[in-house]
């Protein structure tokens, strides 16, 4: 026990590890716990603002799930951007090479501020319009605009979080990227209250609020992670310099990049699909499914974590020169991010209809949620298994090959399956395609990884 404690301190106060030599199960411990963490505190804005929205009333939940369907084509481009970060600077740190991980950071950054540039304009003038796009009804859009217009004036920090985080990660740093979200969602939490029901000095915004606290935290956790790259100068080197365009790291960068993106493109693409086909029996099954969709986010987020660990195992050790450490460490983890899921999943059957009325006591949206959350939990062993695995071949700088069993299992399969349950069984055949989709994707994966084709991957 005074082993594990002392592991544990070791986790999360940030000091340098090597990740390339001795146990395999205590590179995982050190790498897992803080990502864990950190993906726990991040999945806490996919429920913070859901929980405070359903106070207000139901079209404030909907305008929630809608505009953060559409804000997931943004997170999606941030996330990939974070992937490609995560290959190249595990792979520099691997091969002993810090000076060229943090030139890496650099174009990094540069990358993220000129593409959330054009997110900001696009997504202030045509938010109401997006809105209405996704099947909105006229009530939710004069409720709902000002809150997506902010929630897109907010991509510029949105996008260096993920991007930077995924930078933070692949350096071994995964106590510093946790604390950046803790940072954030802390302040999220905080003001969230305060702003939407115009506590003390407050102004009451409304929903509005909701957007307007978001955009504080994020914020504040991107001015912790540029302090820590910055200022620090522990496992990373960054200097102002790397901010000056480099055509090899930005041509390498955006290579990756497009693979990653384009995983998370199909990804949200699909659940854009979904809602809209969810949209279409009515605004309370879009409130119980988004308040559905959100726990199933809450709960599976953490376990990114542990998928983000293995990802930086692979990409550090393949670094090193040592393939065969880099596939018992995906193994490994693969494994007990399953048995975690499993444990979640029984407890989310089981107490679905407890937890979704924590959100709402409205019967509809009650009945929806529970029907869509205990349908979900039925793919969590595969979903736990397929995270592992397909982040472990991004970390290994592939990121090409799990985009194509993105678009196989998503939109060739699940999306398909959706609309054709739907038709049948009506929002529930609509919930079935998600698990289905979800555990194919697992399957596919594996046999992909097994393959041993990942480690030739050069970046």
């Amino acid at each position: 026990m005074k082993e594990w404690f002392k592991l544990l301190k070791l986790s999360l106060n940030g000091s340098r590890q090597s990740y390339v030599s001795g146990s395999i199960d205590r590179a995982i411990f050190l790498l897992a716990v803080p990502m864990v963490l950190e993906m726990g505190m991040e999945s806490l804005f996919a429920v913070v603002d859901i929980f405070f929205a359903s106070l207000l009333s139901t079209e404030a939940v909907v305008t929630v799930g809608l505009t953060a369907t559409v804000v997931m084509l943004v997170d999606a481009m941030a996330i990939g951007l974070g992937v490609a970060a995560s290959a190249l600077v595990a792979r520099r740190i691997g091969e002993g090479e810090p000076r060229q991980a943090g030139m890496v950071v650099g174009q990094v950054i540069l990358i993220a501020l000129v593409f959330s540039a054009a997110l900001v304009v696009a997504g202030w003038h045509y938010a109401g319009d997006l809105l209405r796009l996704m099947g909105a009804e006229e009530r939710v859009i004069a409720v709902g605009t000002r809150f997506a217009q902010i929630e897109f004036l907010s991509s510029p920090v949105i996008v260096l979080m993920y991007a930077l985080c995924g930078s933070l990660r692949g350096a071994g740093a995964a106590s510093a990227a946790m604390r950046s979200l803790w940072i954030a969602n802390g302040i999220n939490i905080l003001l969230d209250p305060l702003f939407i029901f115009g506590l003390g000095p407050f102004p009451e915004m409304g929903i509005t609020g909701a957007a307007v606290a978001s955009a504080i935290g994020w914020t504040s956790g991107v001015g912790y992670q540029l302090y820590f790259l910055y200022a620090s100068q522990r496992k990373i080197s960054v200097q102002w310099s790397d901010l000056i365009p480099d055509r090899t790291y930005l041509s390498r960068l955006l290579n990756l990049a497009v693979g990653g993106t384009g995983q998370l493109l199909i990804a949200s693409a699909s659940w854009i699909f979904l809602t809209r086909i969810v949209a279409g029996f009515g605004s309370e099954v879009v409130a119980g499914y988004t308040i559905a969709i959100r726990i199933f986010i809450f709960t599976l987020l953490p376990s990114w974590g542990m998928a983000n660990a293995a990802a930086t195992l692979v990409g550090q050790n393949l670094g090193a020169q040592q393939p065969g450490r880099a596939a018992v460490s995906v193994w490994r983890t693969a494994r007990c991010n399953m048995w975690f899921l499993l444990v979640i999943a029984v407890v989310l059957f089981f107490q679905a209809e407890t937890v979704i009325g924590w959100f709402s006591s409205n019967a509809a949206v009650l009945n929806t949620g529970v029907s869509a959350l205990r349908i979900f939990c039925l793919g969590y062993g595969f979903y736990g298994y397929g995270i592992v695995i397909i982040q472990s071949i991004n970390g290994a700088g592939d990121t090409q090959t799990p985009l194509y069993l993105n678009l196989i299992c998503f939109w060739l399969a699940e999306i398909p399956l959706a609309y054709l349950l739907g038709q049948q069984y009506g929002a529930i055949g609509v919930f079935a395609s998600i698990p289905i989709g979800e555990s194919l994707l697992a399957i596919l994966s594996i046999l992909v990884f097994r393959s041993g084709e990942w480690k030739m991957s050069q970046v």
